[in-house]
């Protein structure tokens, strides 16, 4: 009976929101988007607008590749030569492909130059290295973290650390995933990633770009200095987060009596529901859902609201 009650139980979500304006100096826009690593979706609303500007299409447009490449040994995301190469010049991120969080092995490396392993118990003990258990494991613990620091290991490459793991990556416990991987730098070809995993059945592939126009599309009133709204005047953060959920599902909308004039847009990031990070290292579960993400309003005067949202296993958003 116990557990057929915890089934039937609504698991918990979490959603944080906040207003702010790009100007002021302790604003946290470029923190919170730059420590939410792995997002698999961006989406624009832009009301009022019938053909996007070409400032931004060129943005979109010029979105960087991203590689496929299929059961590569995790050992190679610890030799000096990937690290020099890829770790230490501009932002490199990974994260293993089809694999469920809950129940597989995972990695996700992060443009910080950590690696994390959300590891089952026994693959754990196999590896013979150290980490903790998952925060979710409940009772029973089946899942374990382990976090190396690759720029750590690149400056003490003769430290018996830097030995223990590769002997544990290449002999103890040789483990192969297929990855998805992301390079984002400067001065230097595209190209590099593609013939640096040569030797592996790698692809590059380009984001998929849509753009779809609603033109009967009513939009709320929001009022910048209003996060909670105001009844029967402005909606409130949490009420445009639900309304934007409908919208990008495509779902039938009457909320309004009569079209609105909009002076705001929306930026929503999705992130992989199979990450084992959600923002920074915090540990990231799925539970239910798996959802981390987050939304910025952009009011014309450069006031924002920002709205973050995960699920059932995880830590408040920062």
């Amino acid at each position: 009976m116990a557990t057929l009650r915890r089934l039937r139980e609504v698991p918990r979500h979490l959603l944080v929101c906040e207003k702010s304006n790009f100007g002021h100096d302790k604003s946290r826009h470029r923190h919170l988007v730059e420590t939410h690593y792995h997002n698999y979706r961006v989406s624009f609303l832009i009301p009022e607008c019938g053909i996007l500007s070409k400032e931004l299409e060129k943005l979109v447009m010029e979105t960087g590749p991203y590689y496929f490449v299929k059961n590569l040994p995790l050992y190679e995301l610890i030799t000096q030569e990937f690290i020099n190469t890829f770790v230490k010049k501009g932002s490199c991120c990974a994260l293993t492909y089809n694999t469920n969080i809950d129940e597989d092995n995972t990695v996700a490396l992060l443009p910080n130059g950590k690696l994390i392993l959300s590891l089952d118990k026994d693959t754990y003990e196999e590896t013979g290295l150290q980490g903790r258990p998952s925060q979710y494991s409940g009772r029973k613990i089946m899942k374990f973290i382990v976090s190396i620091d690759l720029m750590d290991l690149s400056f003490n490459p003769d430290s018996k650390k830097y030995e223990r793991i590769s002997w544990s990556f290449k002999e103890k416990k040789p483990l192969k995933f297929d990855f998805l991987l992301a390079w984002h730098h400067t001065a230097v070809e595209e190209s590099t990633m593609m013939s640096y995993f040569s030797s592996y059945q790698v692809q590059e592939h380009q984001p998929k770009i849509a753009v779809s126009t609603m033109s009967d599309l009513q939009c709320p009133v929001l009022q910048s200095y209003e996060l909670r709204g105001k009844p029967e005047v402005a909606c409130s953060a949490g009420e445009l987060l639900d309304w934007l959920g409908a919208v990008f599902c495509h779902a039938e909308l009457h909320y309004f009596d009569e079209p609105k004039l909009a002076p705001w847009v929306t930026l929503s990031v999705q992130g992989f529901a199979d990450s084992p990070v959600s923002w920074r290292e915090n540990e990231h579960g799925f539970r239910k859902g798996g959802e981390h993400l987050y939304n910025f309003v952009i009011f014309n005067n450069q006031d924002y609201w920002l709205q973050m949202a995960v699920g059932a296993n995880d830590d408040c958003p920062p």
